[in-house]
């Protein structure tokens, strides 16, 4: 009898598990020699299951509770044992718990950027995002196809086979819906509701529920993000002629309170910015030929009113004011002006006139 009681003193009476982690999914229960006394107490507590198999085949599954394990609560170990060393005989048989909790907040992310063609900035790459939880919802399919004999199996050891899953399905998913790339961010639910029915049947292959997919993200490559801020920069500004023609007002402003600039700079900057804002606009009207653009209008001839003799006369063009000055009935001091000056000029102020008055010597000094 000492041997006896010295073999008994060494099975072991209390099958339980406290798990001191958060991310394992199943542990294999370690005791002498697997073997289990008939009469052991089995503790299996909330979020978890007790699943006993013997040579290979799983035998038994226990849910919460505590249970004194006879031939009353192993029907099947019973009759695959047969108990013929009777109910006080030890048994063997591998005892495996499982995890039932949500294991929540694991990650998946498309590897690299996946192509796709948009209705309105064509084909593009993105990258996706996000997070799911799971949990084992059927003991027997998740050992027999996951965990297998490992003695403590973790989500790390599934989590590459899922996120491969996720960020396939989402792939697909999210091309079946169609949705333009400015749409994406408003139907993320949309999205992930879609992902999460698409995907829950294959996660039920491997005896997991997926509880919940949600898409996190969805981001365009960094040069691609620049081009639309840009664009959406040029969408706030709205009518670009008109916003050239109010730029233009505002540099008129400030080029009439800047009393450096006297009156042949006030004329040659409101030349200027008129032909700025002309250019400025035609250049965003599209050409309206074959595929040939077509050249400007011809501009128009410069024409200057002047004051002959204490009376406005003209307009005179280029060729007139030459004819004027070698008679001399215009000289440098004549005041002149033509549309886009604020004020009368004068015409050696004039830079489109200052030509004129090359070929003519200046008056004499007074003696």
């Amino acid at each position: 009898m000492g041997l006896w009681n010295k073999l008994k003193g060494e099975l072991i009476d209390i099958i339980e598990w406290l798990d001191p982690t958060n991310d394992t999914m199943a542990y294999r229960f370690e005791r002498y020699n697997n073997e289990i006394k008939n009469g052991a107490k089995l503790t299996v507590r909330e979020s978890q299951v007790a699943v006993f198999i013997n040579e290979g085949q799983i035998a038994d599954v226990f849910k919460p509770g505590m249970y004194t394990l006879t031939t009353s609560n192993l029907p099947i170990l019973s009759t695959l044992k047969g108990w013929k060393y009777g109910f006080n005989s030890p048994f063997k048989a591998e005892v495996y718990f499982l995890n039932t909790k949500q294991f929540v907040d694991l990650k998946w992310g498309t590897p690299n950027p996946v192509m796709l063609r948009d209705p309105e900035f064509g084909p593009v790459r993105i990258r996706a995002f996000g997070n799911y939880s799971i949990q084992i919802v059927e003991p027997a399919l998740f050992i027999k196809g996951i965990a297998g004999t490992d003695g403590s199996f973790t989500t790390d050891k599934i989590s590459d086979q899922l996120k491969t899953i996720a960020a396939t399905r989402f792939t697909d998913s999210l091309g079946e819906s169609k949705l333009p790339i400015l749409d994406m961010a408003a139907n993320y639910d949309e999205l992930s509701r879609f992902c999460e029915d698409k995907m829950k049947p294959e996660f039920l292959e491997y005896g997991l529920s997926l509880t919940k997919f949600l898409v996190a993200n969805i981001s365009l490559p960094p040069d691609v993000e620049a081009a639309l801020d840009k664009r959406t920069s040029m969408g706030i500004i709205g009518d670009m002629g008109k916003f050239v023609q109010y730029q233009t007002g505002e540099s008129m402003v400030a080029a009439a309170n800047n009393p450096s600039g006297g009156g042949a700079a006030t004329g040659m900057g409101l030349g200027m910015g008129f032909g700025m804002a002309n250019q400025m606009v035609n250049s965003m009207q599209p050409n309206q030929g074959q595929g040939h653009a077509t050249p400007p209008p011809v501009p128009p001839a410069l024409a200057f009113h002047a004051v002959i003799n204490g009376q406005q006369a003209g307009p005179f063009d280029v060729s007139g004011l030459t004819s004027m000055v070698q008679q001399n009935q215009l000289t440098r001091d004549t005041l002149v002006w033509r549309q886009g000056m604020a004020t009368w000029i004068a015409a050696g102020q004039v830079p489109e006139l200052s030509s004129i008055f090359g070929a003519v010597p200046p008056p004499l000094p007074p003696q």
